[in-house]
């Protein structure tokens, strides 16, 4: 009998650790993947807003497709006013935040960037609380300067450190970091919920046109005189894993608490760190830049641990196990990982 009970508990738990396993692969996997498609010293294709609006717009295309033909979900009741008001605004940081980030591949190092997207939860606590959805506290206020110590330290201890690299990077973060607020005040004052699917139904082509623009004046010109390699099945199967990416993401929201979504986001980091150590011999990674990281990564750890308790705590009591874990798990997600690309 126990045997019995032993099988049944631990091939749910298998499949957990399967769904997290795919995240951390197709996560690492996508930036490595970007950063190889962009860098001049292999497939060169120097182009980011054209690779991003790639990727928005098929999986605009997919998603129109599973919500409008398949009908896997269902869209939202989404009105003028919240289209004009959440998602177009929600769209423009979107656009911007992949835009200067896959900027950034030009510039600096894969690990560099994983070690300045530390700041990510410094940003969002700043723009919460400039934008009135979170109030100033001590004990997140010094893990958000633990964390900049620590980026400090890995900034000074990066060899091929490159000011506009960080640059752009670091506006990648602060509109992400402006998309994310945003988001939540979408699900919250709203009462909407979005899952990845049909938050790619919705922002995805809004950000293709935002991307637009700026490619038209940026990027366009100089496609035209260029000779750029243009190879199909490399840009379809990019695009193809930032989409699983997603789904990826809604499955392991249905399977795990919010405490697990956001270890297998540090795990994710390290990880990923030291792989582009290998795909990418260029990268050098210093002690100090280890350190640096090591003490922003407790930061942000704590940090972490902050949120999900501040975010079970605000879950009814009224609410069910599954409903609330569900809310827990999505909003914790989109406050740590966004919807990657």
């Amino acid at each position: 009998m126990q045997g019995v009970q032993g099988k049944m508990i631990s091939k749910p738990l298998l499949l957990t650790y399967l769904y997290l396993l795919i995240y951390i692969l197709l996560s690492s996997g996508v930036i490595l993947y970007n950063k190889w498609v962009l860098s001049p010293k292999y497939f060169n294709f120097p182009f980011p807003i054209t690779l991003t609006m790639i990727h928005m717009g098929f999986s605009g295309a997919v998603a129109f497709f599973l919500v409008r033909v398949l009908k896997v979900v269902s869209p939202v009741k989404m009105t003028f006013e919240i289209y004009a008001t959440c998602v177009i605004p929600i769209s423009a940081f979107f656009a911007a935040s992949l835009w200067f980030g896959n900027t950034a591949f030009l510039h600096i190092s894969v690990a560099f960037i994983q070690m300045l997207k530390a700041l990510m939860p410094v940003a969002t606590f700043c723009m919460a609380v400039l934008c009135g959805t979170d109030k100033l506290r001590c004990d997140v206020f010094s893990n958000m300067v633990l964390v900049s110590i620590g980026v400090v330290i890995s900034s000074y201890g990066e060899i091929h450190f490159n000011v506009i690299g960080t640059i752009y990077q670091v506006t990648g973060i602060v509109a992400e970091a402006l998309r994310l607020v945003l988001t939540q005040v979408l699900l919250q004052k709203k009462g909407l919920t979005l899952n990845p699917i049909t938050s790619l139904y919705y922002i995805a082509p809004c950000s293709f046109v935002f991307l637009f623009i700026p490619w038209y004046l940026l990027e366009q010109p100089e496609m035209e005189v260029s000779q750029i390699q243009f190879n199909f099945w490399i840009f379809f199967s990019n695009a193809l894993c930032a989409l699983a990416l997603n789904f990826s993401i809604f499955l392991v929201i249905g399977r795990t608490g919010a405490v697990t979504i956001r270890v297998a986001g540090v795990l994710k980091d390290w990880i990923l760190i030291a792989l582009s150590t290998v795909v990418f011999p260029e990268s050098t990674i210093t002690g100090l830049n280890i350190v640096g990281y090591a003490i922003a990564l407790c930061g942000v750890v704590m940090y972490n641990y902050i949120k999900v308790k501040d975010v079970r705590a605000s879950q009814a009591p009224s609410d069910g196990i599954a409903e609330r874990m569900g809310k827990v798990g999505f909003l914790v997600c989109i406050y740590y990982c966004g919807v990657p690309f």
